[in-house]
């Protein structure tokens, strides 16, 4: 899709978690693959270029609608509409002029993503590019979906134009931007159904959701051998946030209090203190006030002046 067959590593590594690559694929994936791949230096680091004579490019998504077109019909009668129609997610209106505009658009030309544009194209037809674009490397992610500001990284290599958002946005029956977050994300409208469920998993996303149930499941046994019995699907996740948050808890207050409770730090303050051969203030002010009150009691006449008085 770039038109110089060159791709930056550092901008690779944006998109590569949402593309189901390994953090190492730049040592690992890269070199297994020489017939596909070469590296080369570039002012922007170290880039990946595609072998000559590259790969033939695979086939593009299928046009827009022509998913919806190929179904069968829940009409009545099955014949060609009389005006032409834009099919749009559930609950999406959009107003006369924008309508129009997605209708026009459309009907344009189809262009291929992995040919570049003849010199001298239309505003449309680069606009309509950027969208094939942007639509096959949501069809590659592992979840159909990646952050907006992953695809800015790419403008110069794929043709992007400068305001990306606002073409998701002005396309909202091929992309849907969610501004859920700090930061925004697009998502592929038609991987997904009216539900908002993916229509065709990938299997690493199928794996990995297996991997979240065995812990879960690992939580509730280890649970249910803490309590003694067998109850493994009457706990609820609510009840693995709890468990967690106590364990969590006792790990913190044990950690706390660890030196108090030692045997070696027990009375070793107590025996220090009784064992200083200095006067303390505190033994000072006992003293002063012994004194005062063993003198006032001399002359009130309560006590004789040669006797001694016990320390109080």
């Amino acid at each position: 899709m770039a038109p110089a067959r060159t791709l930056p590593v550092s901008r690779i590594a944006h998109l590569a978690p949402d593309l189901g690559l390994a953090m190492d694929f730049r040592a690992t994936l890269c070199p297994r693959h020489p017939d596909i791949f070469t590296f080369v230096n570039t002012s922007h680091g170290h880039a990946l270029r595609l072998a000559d004579p590259p790969p033939p490019p695979p086939s593009p998504l299928p046009p827009f609608g022509a998913a919806a077109t190929a179904a069968p019909s829940d009409r009545l009668i099955d014949r060609p509409r009389r005006f032409p129609h834009l099919q749009l997610r559930r609950g999406l209106n959009l107003r006369r002029a924008h309508r129009d505009y997605l209708l026009r658009f459309h009907s344009l030309p189809e262009v291929s993503p992995f040919e570049p544009l003849d010199e001298g194209a239309s505003l449309e037809m680069a606009e309509r590019r950027a969208c094939a674009v942007v639509r096959e490397i949501l069809a590659m992610t592992v979840e159909k979906r990646t952050l907006v500001d992953n695809l800015t990284h790419f403008r110069r290599d794929f043709g992007l134009p400068n305001r990306l958002r606002a073409l998701l946005v002005r396309h909202p029956e091929l992309f849907y931007v969610s501004i859920k977050g700090v930061r925004h994300s697009v998502f592929l409208v038609e991987a997904f159904d009216d539900d908002g469920r993916l229509l065709v998993e990938d299997d690493m996303l199928v794996a990995r959701d297996r991997l979240e149930e065995l812990v879960r499941e690992g939580k509730r046994m280890r649970r249910a051998k803490k309590k003694g019995h067998l109850a493994l699907g009457g706990d609820s996740d609510e009840d693995d946030e709890e468990d967690d948050q106590e364990e969590e808890d006792s790990v913190e207050m044990d950690g706390e209090f660890e030196d108090l409770l030692e045997d070696s730090g027990i009375g070793e303050d107590w025996e220090e203190m009784g064992d200083r051969g200095e006067e303390s203030d505190g033994d000072v002010e006992l003293d002063a006030m012994e004194e005062f009150w063993v003198k006032k009691a001399v002359a009130e006449g309560l006590v004789d002046s040669g006797s001694e008085l016990d320390a109080w």
